[in-house]
């Protein structure tokens, strides 16, 4: 646990939080500044910062959490849809250091548009680019 964070301070209950589940490796509870109603944040409870960071056993168990979270949540909250997603690094939108999965629920003209420009690649820069990737595998 990391003394600093907001979320190992939840997780020891020296915060209040709006708990939905907990096991010994999991918590659940949701986001105190929702994009919409029942936006929850799903975490594994020992102080990782990044997804990468995670041990694979414990990420498995933690995306079957997500799953059962995910269709709790949907059906709770009537949602038409749903977002799943994670900010790693500050660069790319991590707010709070300690990883993290985000549900949202979506509905029809919520008025939330998540869209990002597609960029293409050059001549060959797919297959290089695909190559450098699987050298890390």
């Amino acid at each position: 646990m990391a003394d600093d964070c907001v979320f190992c301070r939840i997780v020891n209950g020296e915060i209040p939080s709006a708990k939905l589940y907990e096991d010994n490796t999991v918590m659940a509870f949701l986001d105190i500044m929702p994009v919409n109603k029942g936006h929850t944040l799903v975490i594994p409870k020992k102080h990782y910062e990044l997804l990468t960071d995670i041990p694979v056993a414990e990420f498995e168990k933690l995306m079957r959490e997500l799953h059962k979270l995910t269709t709790a949540v949907v059906k709770a909250t009537k949602a038409e849809g749903f977002n799943i997603f994670m900010n790693n690094k500050k660069v790319a939108g991590q707010v709070i250091p300690h990883a993290h999965f985000h549900i949202v629920p979506r509905y029809d003209n919520d008025g939330i548009d998540i869209k990002w420009p597609s960029r293409k690649y050059e001549d060959g820069e797919i297959d290089k680019l695909k190559s450098k990737i699987k050298e890390h595998l």
